[in-house]
């Protein structure tokens, strides 16, 4: 099947899909060299950071939610692709060029994994935003086949990765261009993998700008008549009970910057494939350098969107910086649990009226005894 589709697309394309001199791979040994410090270095740089934010939902974020699995996912491709660069890389560093012909194994092989790993992370990011969107949209029919169908979801980015990266394999093959292996062909890389991908951005963006005009328009009225109870917000016994709209709000802010992040990612790549596949002439080696940064970095962008996040922060501090609990005369206080809704608003509380439903009950326990006191 493989090769017929080959032939075709020989005799009926309109360019030359066969392993060549890539237009992006460096002219002299020194420019090789140091394209491969910077991709080195910066590989270690994204698997940190993907490592990071697998390190962050084993320690802190069981995978309670769909949402945190699909990041999951996201993660280990994120770091896999990393490591796939980091290998190449070093062997040229160390002087075994993957454009020698003893390295053809070692450079199909990884242009294999770099198709597969770099396709792979457009369909984890396009299904995050679908899911995300279904569910805080209130689309319930949809949100609910989403997580009955997890299994099914979670596997679409590695089927469809696997079969594009086996058909490039099979049909134009992969070779050297400058620190890590891929399509040698300008033409092959824009079609096939920086075509699709402006059109799940483009998808994300509109998704997204949907969902925040829905977040912000739900939550404007509830924000412009609390605005009064603010301080209130913060108390321990109101938090778990009245809803944030102010919170809401950043939340939809934040999500404008997934789609905004990878324009700025992939605008650069994209203008080099589109320059060099219509003149037919290499871009500078410095842009070209960046050009590859920016994939490479795919990773560490991963891990500022959907990883860094104030929860996380916050469990970090706590983990790294304890604090120790507040005492008063040797009693240690500490808030336990607060149940039922709150009937009243946060300012009539200090006036000493009953609520119904609101149960607050707090602990001290005396720090030369180990007897507990309930309030």
């Amino acid at each position: 099947m493989l090769s017929i589709l080959r032939a075709w697309v020989k005799a009926n394309g309109p360019f030359d899909i066969s392993p060549r001199e890539a237009l992006a791979a460096p002219t002299t040994d020194e420019e090789t060299y140091i394209q491969s410090v910077v991709i080195l270095t910066l590989s270690v740089v994204s698997a940190m950071a993907a490592g990071w934010i697998l390190l962050s939902f084993a320690v802190f974020r069981p995978l309670r939610s769909f949402r945190h699995q699909l990041i999951l996912g996201l993660a280990i491709s994120d770091c896999i692709m990393a490591i796939n660069f980091l290998s190449s890389s070093s062997l040229d560093v160390s002087g075994r060029l993957i454009g020698g012909t003893d390295m053809e194994g070692f450079c199909s092989f990884n242009g294999f994994m770099t198709q597969v790993f770099v396709v792979q992370t457009d369909y984890w990011v396009l299904t995050i935003a679908i899911c995300t969107y279904a569910i805080l949209a209130d689309h319930k029919h949809i949100s609910v086949w989403v997580q009955e169908n997890c299994r099914l979801l979670m596997a679409i980015p590695w089927v469809f990765s696997l079969i594009w990266a086996s058909i490039g394999l099979g049909v134009a093959g992969y070779g050297d261009i400058g620190a890590w292996c891929w399509f040698t062909s300008d033409e092959v890389r824009l079609l096939v993998n920086f075509v699709p991908r402006w059109i799940i951005i483009a998808i994300m963006l509109a998704m997204y700008t949907r969902l925040y005009l829905v977040l912000y328009r739900a939550h404007s009225p509830f924000a412009s008549s609390h605005e009064s109870t603010t301080e209130d917000l913060n108390r321990p016994s109101l938090t778990a009970s009245v809803p944030n709209g102010r919170r809401i709000k950043k939340m939809a802010r934040l999500m404008l910057m997934y789609p905004v992040a990878y324009i700025f990612v992939w605008t650069l790549p994209t203008a080099i494939r589109i320059y060099q596949a219509s003149k037919g002439i290499s871009a500078p080696f410095a842009l070209q350098t960046i050009d590859k940064s920016c994939i490479v970095i795919q990773g560490f962008v991963d891990a500022l969107i959907y990883g860094v996040t104030e929860p996380t922060l916050s469990h970090w501090r706590n983990l790294l910086f304890p604090k120790p609990l507040p005492t008063t005369d040797g009693v240690i206080l500490t808030y336990v649990t607060t149940t039922g809704p709150v009937r009243v608003t946060a300012s009539r509380l200090s006036d000493g009226e009953s609520t119904t439903g609101l149960k607050t009950i707090i602990t001290a326990k005396d720090s030369r005894s180990s007897e507990d006191h309930v309030f």
